[in-house]
């Protein structure tokens, strides 16, 4: 881990700093922030009126989407409005929105025919006069772009403390977009995930049972979208986010997940609905599974669905050795295993409709003109296989399952196969055809990964061609591998990880944060912020790392 380098170039100004957009708004939410601290989430009424503030998505050059939440009586029809200023003297796109029981009492809103690049301040009116807090959102820009800075988040675990990177990216103003990969809340129960000893005591789950039924899954976002910093994020940047498996259940794909009984929990089509339609309540997203985002000519953003539209099942390593009695029939059944079923080119992970939609996208992404191909997506994409070294340090006192694990992972490397089923590397025949539509459109590709809780920056690349670049955001509050592997000091991990694993150029194991992408005509830089604690309220780093790519290289300067 490397400290802030003060030569490194300056971040892009914010040009209304979010504090000031009115005593009403922002000044008034700090009080209610501290209010809410101190209150277990779990013995929380969210009460009537505007319960959960305000938050925008789906930014476009002339729209973006507007979110609140109002309980009333009965169904009530909000009025909206968007002005270039925070007294609203001016009011620029205004409209209607239906608070309504049938969607948890959330309510939606576009406002359309707004200028490109700009910011703007937007608020709900119910019809007794009560005014939402102000929030501030932006549009996209058109034409020659300069600068365009995101805000990266992932893997964000309630229950394990704070969301301190979300209270840091508001302090530090420095970014455009919020994007959060995926896993914004978990499914499981009170002291499944985290464990009763690991479970910070202010952070008290509701309801504490795992969430199936739809009841369910809207108490869960109604409790994590009452975390102050959550909610100011969400009031103070438009946010492009994507879900992975825990929005659902662990493990997810299109037609099941390892964390869904079907014998006491009901059909997975059921779950996964239900599981969709409170995150699209709760969320400010549309309901388009994937979608594009032009940054003017400096870049497209590719939303993409890794885990609920098209992807076949995970493959298991448990399942391959079954039957096993001995070492060498072990690695012979890896070796035939990853011969046909790992290599088959019919597996998916994306479903066919969406890998041409995104091939077809980045040939017209390049073809007019944009610097950067940004993939928003949940999984890593680069390879990564088991260091070596790992298995000579493996305790006898370690859980059978977590050595089970690691020794199968160490035989898997022997073989020449992946440590992580559930990423990319459990479907190389679909990350294939990705890297061979963006080496046909001749793109800069830029991956971003969550899911994993560690930081990651890859080099990309098939069958000796440089394909792009991927960096994987470290956990919001998700522990990362530091968790289960606590007998190998983290510096030592990272650097066997990176030894092993050639598309590997850095990796940090053992810290929480956020990242921030920044991108320019001339070079991509993700700049890894580590926040100190999550134990306590803190902005508080305890230092960067900044790798960069310059355009055109495909390669990353770590």
């Amino acid at each position: 881990m490397t400290t802030h380098d003060p030569a490194a170039p300056a971040p892009s100004p914010v040009p209304t700093s979010t504090s000031g957009v009115s005593r009403r708004g922002l000044f008034a939410l700090a009080g209610a922030a501290s209010a809410l601290a101190a209150t277990p989430a779990g013995a929380r009424s969210w009460g009537s009126g505007f319960t959960h503030g305000v938050a925008s998505g789906e930014p476009r050059a002339d729209r973006v989407l507007l979110w609140t939440r109002f309980v009333g009586e009965a169904d009530t029809v909000l009025d909206w409005e968007v002005s270039a200023s925070p007294d609203f003297t001016r009011i620029v796109s205004a409209g209607k929105a239906t608070a309504s029981p049938n969607r948890d009492w959330c309510a939606k809103g576009i406002a359309n025919g707004l200028e490109p690049d700009s910011w703007y301040y937007y608020r709900f009116l119910a019809p007794g006069g009560t005014v939402s807090d102000i929030g501030r959102t932006r549009t996209l820009p058109v034409g020659p772009t300069q600068k365009f800075r995101l805000a990266v988040f992932s893997c964000s675990n309630f229950g394990f403390g704070w969301f301190n990177s979300y209270a840091h990216a508001l302090e530090a103003n420095d970014c455009d977009l919020a994007v959060h990969l995926g896993d914004y809340i978990y499914e499981y129960g009170r002291g499944i995930y985290p464990s009763g000893g690991q479970a910070h005591p202010d952070r008290v789950l509701a309801p504490e049972s795992e969430i199936v039924a739809l009841t369910d899954y809207r108490t869960r976002y109604a409790t994590y979208r009452a975390d102050p910093d959550l909610r100011r994020l969400h009031q103070s940047l438009p946010m492009i986010a994507v879900w992975d498996d825990h929005e659902s259940a662990n493990d997810s794909w299109k037609d099941g997940a390892e964390n869904h009984q079907p014998e006491t929990e009901g059909t997975w089509e059921a779950r996964k609905a239900t599981a969709k339609r409170a995150y699209r309540e709760w969320m400010p997203v549309s309901d388009e599974p994937y979608a594009a985002y032009e940054i003017g000519d400096l870049a497209t953003i590719f939303r993409l669905d890794t885990r609920l539209e098209g992807r076949d099942e995970q493959l298991d390593y448990g399942t391959v050795l079954k039957g096993a009695s001995d070492p060498e029939g072990a690695m012979a059944a890896l070796e035939n295993f990853r011969e046909t079923d790992w290599s088959d080119p019919s597996r998916h992970l994306l479903g066919a409709a969406q890998e041409q939609w995104l091939a077809e996208g980045l040939a017209a992404s390049t073809k007019r003109g944009a610097t950067w191909q940004v993939l928003a997506q949940q999984v890593l994409m680069g390879n990564l296989n088991s260091p070596a070294a790992l298995t000579a340090q493996i305790e006898g006192s370690l859980p059978d399952f977590i050595r089970q694990r690691l020794t199968a992972a160490a035989m898997a490397a022997k073989a020449g196969l992946p440590l992580n089923m559930d990423a990319w590397d459990g479907y190389p025949a679909a990350r294939e055809r990705v890297f061979k539509a963006a080496l046909e459109a001749d793109a800069n590709l830029v991956v971003l990964a969550g899911d994993t809780h560690n930081a990651w920056a890859f080099d990309l690349d098939h069958e000796g061609a440089k394909v792009g670049v991927e960096v994987g955001v470290q956990g919001t509050t998700s522990p990362g591998f530091e968790s289960y592997l606590s007998f190998v000091k983290p510096g030592d991990l990272a650097s066997a990880l990176v030894a092993e694993n050639a598309q590997l150029q850095w990796a940090d194991t053992a810290q929480r944060g956020y990242m921030a992408v920044e991108l320019t005509p001339a070079r991509a830089t993700t700049e890894f912020r580590f926040v100190d604690t999550i134990k306590t309220r803190s902005t508080r780093l305890a230092g960067t790392k900044r790798v960069t790519s310059e355009a055109g290289a495909r390669v990353l300067e770590v």
